[in-house]
């Protein structure tokens, strides 16, 4: 079936929904506006159960079906970005310096269009839980909340979240069985050396030659030390130090992120740059420290859900545009830590073309929302039809 005639029926209302969390754009789990908001619609909507407050702005509602069965997550994230809207929109963001740069804003909206359209009809057995989550970017706030109970506490059995995919085809789906996201670390090193005059170099202990060496040498571990075949990205995304033309600073400052799938990958680069840092160090007769720190754990997807949510897709959206095994990307997202605890599966919903992800000028299409909202409400009836 395609979309679902009572949620295209409230398109415009999704819309209206949508385009005010846009103007209330707010950061990781500082979410006061957003929050509320979401509440007060499933308020509006008749939910069983609403439970605020969890990991400080985190939702779970709870819809019972007709009769007994297994609850069934549905995810949705709720958090911005730190970035200056430059859409032009008469609706863009009334909070400086931060933005719907993601499209949380539509992935929230989705889900509660899914809620609107499950606690009018019910049809289905069991219960659905409605999670929206604070925290996606940068808080890992998936995980805070599972670190909470969610998953014990609802009695979730399967889960299952859609993000957004700007370049590929408006309404279509695609993800992948197994591993679809990587894990994603950040490092940081501090060199310490001893400044002085930029004339006299020998008198100093340059931080700035050995920051350079150091970076050099990370970049071996992709091409020297990983297996072929396992999945690597290693990136330095920040270099600073020195204040003038004339002065050897004191200090150099290091920052980057590893993306990978295997925990003997990560593993070996935590170990080959330690030793990369700690030998360029005495090479050049400075001090540096590493501090790696890891992040989000890759993304697994689930086999059978996964084949589950494809087949719904379908349904929804049309064979020829959905792609099951579209492969693994080296992006992150804290989603990995619900799939950890419970099978489920993670998709992208196309939505043409239009600037990406991240980008102070993107902005979400309204016109996928039915087709996400459908997706959801399709899960929950498929698997657990009413008798």
């Amino acid at each position: 079936m395609p979309v679902i005639n009572r949620i295209a029926g409230f398109a415009e209302e999704m819309t209206e929904w949508r385009r005010y969390l846009h103007t209330i754009p707010e950061l990781q789990f500082d979410l006061p506006k957003t929050a509320a908001f979401v509440a007060e619609k499933l308020k509006d909507f008749g939910v069983d159960q609403l439970d605020t407050g969890i990991a400080e702005t985190g939702i779970v509602a709870l819809i019972h079906g007709q009769g007994a069965g297994p609850v069934i997550g549905l995810r949705a994230d709720m958090d911005a970005l730190p970035i200056t809207e430059a859409t032009g929109l008469d609706y863009a963001s009334t909070h400086p310096g931060q933005m719907h740069a993601c499209g949380h804003d539509g992935h929230t909206t989705m889900l509660l269009g899914a809620a609107k359209y499950l606690a009018e009809t019910r049809n289905f057995t069991g219960t659905v839980a409605l999670i929206f989550q604070p925290a996606e970017e940068g808080g890992g706030g998936a995980g805070v909340m599972c670190a909470e109970g969610i998953m014990d506490r609802y009695n979730i059995s399967e889960v299952y979240a859609l993000h957004n995919a700007p370049g590929f085809e408006a309404g279509g789906f695609y993800t992948t069985p197994g591993p679809i996201m990587a894990a994603a670390d950040t490092f940081e090193i501090h060199v310490t050396g001893a400044g002085g005059h930029g004339a006299m170099p020998h008198e100093t202990r340059d931080p700035v030659i050995a920051a350079v060496g150091i970076v050099q040498a990370i970049q071996s571990i992709s091409s020297r030390n990983n297996v072929t075949g396992d999945d690597l990205v290693i990136s330095v995304t920040q270099i600073h130090t020195g204040t003038a033309d004339n002065i050897v600073p004191d200090t150099a400052y290091i920052c980057g992120t590893v993306r990978s799938f295997e925990p003997s990958v990560q593993s070996m680069v935590m170990q080959r740059m330690a030793a990369i840092v700690a030998g360029q160090a005495a090479a050049y007769d400075v001090e540096a420290r590493l501090d790696y720190q890891p992040g989000y754990p890759p993304t697994v997807n689930d086999t059978e859900k996964t084949a589950f949510a494809s087949r719904i897709a379908r349904e929804v959206a049309g064979e020829a545009t959905v792609l099951d095994d579209y492969g693994r990307e080296m992006g992150a997202e804290d989603f990995s830590y619900m799939l950890q605890e419970r099978p489920g599966s993670y998709l992208f919903l196309g939505q043409g073309d239009g600037p990406g992800l991240h980008h102070p000028a993107y902005n979400f299409n309204d016109a996928v929302a039915p087709v996400g909202a459908s997706f959801f409400a399709r899960i929950v009836e498929t698997a657990q039809p009413a008798e």
